[in-house]
């Protein structure tokens, strides 16, 4: 079909819409017909979209309905290559010339011959491009990750060996698609780990992340479940509200199963082999319950990887025997580098390099600290027309250097450490990762959804901080109600406040004691008085997606919120003296 509509050697196929097998199928499609295979994110502007049909010469563009095609059709007229558009998710509400049906699109291809497309697939070789993976650069335009048929089919094989998936003709695993297929972590685990193992593939409903994605858990009971680590801090936060309510008794053996749960865990990760009597109890009567509940009764293979999560989150999970594993890489490395596995993981590691592939720390300070690098078959071709960049990312020994900054351990586990574009230098000199004073502060005080510090080139450090609040359902949009958990903290404070409105309008004498108290606390803890957090201001909306502050793994998008914020940043630093 894709031929039929034109599709010439190494242009673009793209496809904009949520997880289906309609994705799936124009994916693989676009590639044995010799285009491109190139997502887009559902998320994106229309000029975000014209961006990556535009650099990569597409010829076909794949939208699941009506609110996606308005995107497409407002930028058609820059896009001289679009030969064809086909929609998928819902019948069309109009004709024009060159849109399609799914149903029609797929007609297309009887009068090709089979020949023709096997002639078009024995001409393409292992190293040739065939996706396109844009990263969604926190700086300046995304570049376009190629990726070839060798990167893919090595690392998809690779990777699932390492986890032990196993073969559907030794055992069936299932898995539930719902994280962007734009992103190289679902394409690497939903299309061609699953491909590779035969994985059953079930597909999330479109608003999964905004809370219907536990519903699905539930359903399929999936063998191997890779979250990002929002995923996890939400399931934490909705099992808190739970627990919260229920009897004292049940509250009582939850907190006791808990402290077995992480005792016996941590020390199992530490080589101890026995399991005493009362985790065998604790299980019977708290965890099994608890992973049923959440769809996790048949997972072994619980994942995170994407974005850095906190320790918290961690030992939340363990503490109920759900060991979450890091992994950890890049587009640029086909996806994973470094995996944990049940049998070897450290918390906060994100555990040690595929088989096959290296990892390079370079230029190691004295703590061992230095740019991770990785070599291996999963390193990408280079950046899709940026000569330059592709330079700037590979050296000439053939090492990717990641930009982020890490150190191994004794016994080789790879722990990140934060990103070298990240770090902030405050005027003194000091060089400071903001994410674990962000972490420490998110963690003393339940009630705030985002932290980030600033300070770069100041005197001092300081923070932007919003409220958890509740989200329109349909657009992600931050709204102005405190969401459940950030209520009940208010009461405990003797704060009467339910909307974020009211507590910034009043500047509200309960909360705001407490977030001074909470970041006085953290401030106890610092390593130097230049890491102390020394003024802060509550933001009106929380980051989102919606606002531009967060990316599509919900990664925190740091120069987009310096940017937006401007004002408020330059009021912490218009004041000459920094309060002591």
């Amino acid at each position: 079909s894709c031929l039929q509509l034109g599709l010439e050697r190494f242009h673009g196929v793209c496809i904009l819409g949520f997880n289906s097998a309609e994705w799936f199928i124009a994916d693989i499609a676009a590639i044995l017909a010799g285009g491109f295979a190139v997502g887009i994110y559902t998320t994106n502007s229309p000029e975000a979209c014209c961006y990556v049909a535009e650099s990569c010469s597409a010829n076909v563009l794949v939208v699941e309905n009506h609110k996606q095609l308005q995107k497409i059709l407002e930028i058609q007229h820059k896009l001289p290559h679009l030969k064809a558009i086909v929609q998928y998710g819902e019948e069309l509400k109009e004709k024009r010339p060159n849109l399609y049906s799914w149903s029609e699109f797929m007609a297309l291809g009887k009068d090709v011959p089979d020949t023709q497309l096997r002639e078009i697939v024995e001409s393409q070789k292992p190293n040739q491009c065939c996706t396109l993976i844009y990263t969604s650069g926190t700086t300046g335009q995304p570049k376009g990750v190629m990726l070839s048929h060798d990167n893919l089919t090595w690392t998809a094989a690779a990777a699932g060996r390492f986890i032990m998936l196993k073969d559907a003709k030794e055992k069936q695993e299932l898995v539930v698609s719902y994280l962007p297929l734009s992103h190289i972590a679902a394409q690497m685990s939903d299309i061609w780990s699953a491909m590779t193992f035969g994985v059953q593939v079930f597909f999330a409903q479109p608003d999964a992340l905004k809370g219907t994605l536990v519903d699905t858990l539930r359903e399929v009971r999936p063998t191997a479940f890779l979250g990002v680590p929002r995923v996890w801090e939400k399931m934490e936060e909705k099992m808190k509200s739970v627990g919260a309510k229920s009897s004292t008794l049940r509250r009582k053996v939850a907190s006791w199963a808990k402290g077995v749960g992480l005792q016996t865990n941590l020390k199992r990760m530490n080589g101890y082999s026995e399991v005493p009597m009362n985790f065998h109890l604790a299980r019977h009567l708290v965890y099994k319950k608890v992973r049923k509940a959440i769809g996790l009764d048949r997972c072994t293979k619980c994942y995170t990887g994407a974005a850095p999560i906190t320790r918290e989150t961690l030992e939340f999970f363990l503490s109920l025997n759900i060991p979450v594993l890091e992994l950890y890489g890049m587009s640029e490395s086909s996806g994973p580098h470094t995996i944990s596995l049940p049998h070897a993981f450290k918390l906060t590691s994100c555990g040690k390099a595929l088989t096959g592939c290296q990892t390079l720390i370079h230029k190691p300070d004295g703590d061992g600290n230095g740019e991770i690098c990785f070599s291996g078959r999963h390193i990408f071709m280079g950046y899709l027309n940026m000569e330059e960049k592709t330079k700037e990312a590979i050296d000439e020994d053939g090492w990717l250097h990641s930009g982020d900054l890490g150190k191994h351990d004794k016994d080789g586990f790879l722990y990140i450490t934060g990103r070298i574009k990240e770090l902030i230098i405050t005027a003194g000199g000091e060089n400071i990762p903001p994410v674990p004073i962000e972490d420490a502060v998110k963690d003393a005080l339940p009630l705030i959804s985002n932290a980030m510090l600033v300070g770069d080139k100041e005197k001092f450090l300081a923070m932007l901080l919003t409220l958890k609040c509740k989200s329109d359902g349909e657009t992600g949009e931050p709204l102005d109600d405190l969401a459940a958990e950030a209520v009940e903290y208010c009461q405990k404070l003797g704060s009467k406040a339910t909307k974020v409105s009211e507590i910034i309008s009043s500047k509200d004498k309960a909360v705001y004691a407490a977030i001074q108290k909470g970041i006085a606390a953290v401030n106890e803890g610092a390593v130097s008085n230049a890491q102390k957090v020394q003024k802060w201001v509550l933001l009106e909306k929380d980051f989102s997606v919606f606002g531009g502050e967060l990316g599509p793994t919900m990664k925190l998008k740091r120069p987009a919120v310096a940017q937006k914020y401007k004002a408020q940043i330059a009021q912490f630093y218009a004041e000459v003296d920094a309060p002591s």
